[in-house]
């Protein structure tokens, strides 16, 4: 039984928001760099883009570090719903049509060979990850996205893409009209990436956690500074962190949002068919089956929204636990978690050079939720730049691109949007008490004139925060689902104590202690 069980709150959702995947994994503890290296690549990142590109990379002979800021393997790739697809949406006539046929049709490729490796390292090296063929449904429940389904149908017979409409899917939802792209797959991404980690170490690829990556020193071989003080020469640096670690001329936060979604592990009352589901419409459901504990569940996901906007985050949990209610039936939630991604202008990933000028520092990022095989996809491409082999894969996804529809269109839109959330947040007044608060219940209050963040824990302990970014200046936001401090303007997390989460922001929230409570009367306060 899953462990998050025993803290179940009121209802079905368990109470902490813990992902199946790392439930029994035993995955190797690795030290923090506490000295200089000199290596030939260094990969900042532990997840899937960096353990493969380490692998791929450690296989061609080349001495290899990872630096990972936390645990391997915890963070977007941890939160995964791990499908195994190049069924990314209703993505390929917009891409026809945006960015060209040959280009449309590269990225299909792409993904493609990403699954072909990941299902030939499957069965060469008999990894035992649930590795299951599925074929991948998008259904439409109007008759605007049926049109739209009709136009992707033709965007596949135009790329070559297996697959066709279908007029119905097995479950209690009526459907306009639905397509499939055939012989996709899903699996558990920790067992597989843990295989590969051991063939890192016995190729002697080093590993270190707790070793954040703050800054570089470009050059013919390039230094990566850590916090703790330690630094990294090599003659290629790879930056496959979430959010770049390191932006340099990039301005990559104005490239790209965050979005937040959201995933269940039910345990079904009706038996899940086979296939992989994802609607057309928003919000987002997305289905597909998993094994736990040796028995068959499913996975119910989606309601992706921009990462510290919309609705209170638990409602987010309720909507898909209901959704899960009214087409298989909820005998048991036995997980949830939350996860977030980075989309690009132009929805395609960010894969090459960091800026012009810097070919030896990489970047792989704003894989829009599709990490699995646009991950995998990044770390083939390393591999042939580090080689020095040349692709047409190259040129679609370099950083430095720039195609004038639909990127400016969507540059404009991005930045208006992050400006109204910088204005908003400056603007509202809170006039929230602290001692309302229940236990385990946080938001944003007023103390002394001045806007700050608090939350009240189990134990009635009171955690106060600035809430201004430290990246840009924009005020954070209460995540009641997953107890943290989201930005809305370009993604940054911070936990309930202020230390960061996830970029673009490199330095905590400001931590107040209790003492400062403790001076205030409610008078001073604000209230």
């Amino acid at each position: 039984m899953a462990h998050n069980d025993r803290d179940r709150g009121n209802g079905q959702l368990p109470q902490s928001p813990e992902p199946y995947w790392r439930e029994d994994i035993k995955l190797p503890a690795f030290p923090r760099l506490e000295e200089d290296l000199d290596v030939d690549i260094v990969i900042v990142g532990g997840g899937i883009t960096g353990l493969t590109s380490a692998y791929l990379l450690v296989n061609e002979g080349f001495k290899v570090a990872v630096l990972e800021a936390g645990k391997i393997l915890n963070g977007t790739t941890g939160h995964t719903t791990a499908k195994v697809t190049a069924q990314h949406g209703i993505i390929y006539d917009e891409f026809i049509q945006n960015i060209g046929k040959s280009r449309a049709k590269l990225y299909y490729e792409a993904n493609t060979e990403a699954i072909n490796f990941v299902k030939k390292m499957v069965n060469e090296h008999n990894i035992d990850c649930d590795w299951s063929t599925q074929d991948a449904y998008i259904y439409a429940t109007t008759e605007h996205y049926a049109r739209k389904l009709e136009r992707e149908a033709k965007a596949y017979e135009t790329l070559g893409i297996e697959g066709g409409l279908v007029d119905s899917i097995p479950f209690n939802i009526e459907i306009k009209n639905g397509l499939v792209m055939e012989n996709q797959a899903q699996f558990h991404p920790l067992k597989y990436l843990a295989h590969l980690v051991q063939m890192i170490k016995d190729k002697g690829g080093r590993i270190f956690e707790e070793t954040v990556a703050v800054n570089i020193k470009p050059g013919e071989h390039p230094v990566i500074l850590t916090r703790e003080g330690s630094r990294v020469s090599a003659r290629y640096v790879l930056s496959c962190s979430h959010f770049p670690f390191y932006e340099g001329k990039g301005f990559y936060f104005a490239r790209m949002h965050a979005d937040r979604s959201y995933i269940l592990a039910v345990k079904t009352k009706e038996k899940y068919p086979s296939g992989m589901y994802i609607s057309a419409e928003d919000p987002v459901r997305s289905l597909r089956s998993v094994i736990i504990n040796g028995e068959d569940r499913v996975l119910i996901g989606g309601e992706s929204h921009k990462t510290g906007q919309g609705k209170e985050t638990l409602e987010h949990y309720k909507a898909l636990e209901a959704f899960a209610d009214q087409v298989l039936g909820v005998e048991e939630i036995l997980y949830r978690w939350s996860a977030q991604d980075l989309v690009t202008l132009d929805k395609l990933p960010f894969i090459g050079p960091l800026t012009n000028g810097q070919p030896n520092l990489l970047v792989a990022t704003g894989f829009r939720k599709w990490g699995m095989t646009n991950g995998t996809a990044a770390a083939l491409i390393f591999r042939d730049i580090v080689l020095g082999k040349s692709t047409p894969q190259q040129k679609l996804f370099t950083p430095s691109r720039f195609y004038l529809h639909p990127s400016l269109k969507n540059f404009l839109v991005e930045n208006v949007d992050v400006a109204s959330h910088l204005i908003k947040g400056k603007l509202e007044a809170p006039n929230r008490k602290i001692e309302d608060f229940s236990h385990d219940e946080g938001g944003i209050v007023t103390i002394k004139g001045q806007r700050k963040g608090a939350y009240k824990d189990k134990d009635g302990n009171v955690h106060i925060v600035d809430t201004t970014c430290t990246h840009l200046g924009c005020e954070v936001e209460w995540n009641d689902g997953d107890r943290t401090w989201d930005c809305p303007c370009h993604g940054s997390r911070f936990s309930i104590t202020g230390e960061v989460i996830e970029g673009p922001a490199e330095k905590p929230l400001q931590h107040h202690d209790h003492n400062l409570l403790d001076n205030l009367t409610s008078e001073d306060s604000g209230y």
